[in-house]
Parts: structure tokens; sequence; C-alpha cells
């Protein structure tokens, strides 16, 4: 009896201390990354929690896939983290600390130093992408004539789309297309064509990836045919086979999502944690606008349009 009263302590004790750590820990929670001066092209995503009692951390180095960290720890008051890095490449160090609210770091690759700034996400008001929204006049993004409404995403690269029979189509790696148009919350409404092993992808608000990928007969998985990339894998594998046209419908409000691809229901309004892989930049709370991945594969479109949702209260 004694023995297990004194298991029973020292549990308490435990989960006690645990507990004011998380309480007494300021880098806990997510964190939107941006570099400062002229590294504000760099946009990296930051969680940190408590798992099992032991600090854990979850990242998103720029672009790619939010993967857990394999090195994270607390020092004199400075979060310290690694991610994991290339095969003989050299080691990529993360050091941070909270000041007022913000959280100061600085990224150092061998002799090369990058400072950046993180700040918390928007507090989400109680958004709902499934219920009846009052919707403004269309924005026909792309309407088979002209690229007018977009420009390339790297300036000094060339556009590599043209348009071909009504629909706008790119050369292998060119440009990726950012609209000139800005959104807060919207419909989607796209139309498009893999070829074999193609790969796009339809960011919202600039931020968050839609994975357009030929992927037909396979299982559903995070990096699939409309999946919110590395974050989300769709309910089900609605792509059609290559060369076949493929529509593709989406509603963002807030940090809520739902998406159909090819008239059926893949995502069902779920929760957008953060930022996905080669997101324009990390300010959450602002509109922003949509891209169109360009820098892979062979991808067509023949129709991008754009409604906004006009009865969001914030």
């Amino acid at each position: 009896m004694r023995l297990m009263t004194l298991f029973f302590c020292l549990s308490f004790l435990m989960f006690a201390a645990v507990s004011v750590l998380a309480q007494d820990n300021p880098f806990l929670g997510k964190w939107d990354i941006t570099g400062v001066g002229q590294y504000s092209n760099q946009v990296y995503w930051l969680e940190v929690k408590m798992e099992d009692g032991k600090l854990a951390g979850y990242f998103l180095n720029r672009s790619g896939s939010v993967l857990k960290l394999p090195e994270i720890k607390i020092e004199n008051d400075q979060l310290i983290f690694s991610p994991a890095g290339r095969p003989n490449g050299p080691k990529a160090v993360h050091t941070a600390k909270v000041q007022e609210g913000h959280l100061l770091g600085m990224l150092k690759i061998g002799e090369q130093e990058i400072p950046w700034q993180g700040e918390r996400p928007p507090v989400w008001g109680t958004a709902d992408a499934n219920a009846k929204h009052k919707y403004g006049s269309p924005v026909v993004l792309f309407d088979g004539k002209t690229l007018e409404h977009w420009q390339g995403q790297i300036k000094d690269k060339e556009l590599g789309w043209s348009i071909v029979d009504g629909a706008m189509t790119n050369s292998p790696h060119a440009n990726n297309l950012v609209s000139r148009h800005r959104f807060e919350n919207f419909k989607i409404h796209c139309e498009y064509k893999v070829e074999k092993n193609s790969n796009s992808g339809i960011y919202l608000r600039g931020r968050y990836e839609l994975q357009v990928l030929d992927d037909a007969g396979k299982e559903p998985e995070i990096h699939g045919h409309m999946a919110l990339y590395s974050r989300v894998a769709p309910k089900e594998n609605a792509s059609l086979g290559v060369g076949q046209w493929q529509m593709m419908e989406a509603i963002i409000v807030g940090n809520k999502l739902s998406v159909w691809l090819n008239g059926k229901k893949v995502q069902d309004n779920i929760t957008i944690d953060g930022i996905t892989g080669g997101a324009l930049d990390s300010n959450e709370a602002a509109p922003g606008p949509i891209m169109i991945q360009g820098d892979h594969e062979k991808i067509t479109y023949r129709k991008v349009v754009v409604t906004p949702i006009m009865d969001v209260k914030k």
C-alpha cells in the first residue's frame, strides 16, 4: 500500500511539474516566421508542444513538408532546434528568444546567419466553410484569352506560360503564376488537366497549397491530389486520369476549408493549422493572391474563377 501511495505521489508530482513547465513556457504554440531585412522572402512555420512530458517541435523549412524536429531544447531561456539536414551538408541551427510576445531568432548554417521573427497566428473566429454564405461578383482570373491578371512569382524569371486553344499551359519548370488580385474569404473554381507525372498546386491566399497531381487510382495521402499539402489528406482519391479535364472547387473562410474534386467532397470544413511549403508569406491575417505552380512538369488550366464571400464577421 505504501509503495502504491508513493507511486501515485510521484506520478502526481511529475504531472504537476510538466503542467507548470507548459504554463511557464513562452515558446509553446504556433509561430508564423519571416526572415528579417534582406531575408524577408524566407518563410517558416513552427509549432512547439509537450508530448509525453517532453518538448517536441514541428517545423516547415520554407518548402516541402511539415516535419517533426529531431532536435529541440531550451537552454538559458533560449529555444534551440535543428531540422533534419541534407546528407553531407552543413547543419542548420535555429536559436530564439521571446521578447514582448515576438519570437526573435537566428538561423545559422555554416558561416551564414539569417535573422528571423516569429508572430502568433491569428485568433480565428467561429468560421464555417460549409455555411450558406453571401457571395459577391465573381472575379475571372483566366477566361481563355489573356494572362493579364497574372504575374510571375520570381521577377527576373521568364513567365514560361502560353495560351493554347483557350487554355493556359506552362513549359516544364516555368514561373509560378501569382494573381494580381488579393482575396480573403472566397470560393474558387478551377478546371485543369494533368499530364503523366505532372505536379502543380493551387495556393489559397498564396499560403495554403491544394495539391494538383497525377495520382489516379492511388490511396489518398497528405501529398495527394487536393490534399492540404503535408497537413491533411483528402477523404478519398477523386482524381481522373491523365489528359482528362478535372474540376475542383474550394471554399475558405478564416482557417476553415472545404474542397470538392470532380463532384466529390474531399475536404470537409477542415481546420488549417498553418501555412504550407512554398507559401509566399506567413502573414495569415491578411488577404492574399491565388498562386498556381508552374515550376514542376506540364499542367494546363482552362478556367480559374474566384468569388468573394461577403458576409463573414471578424
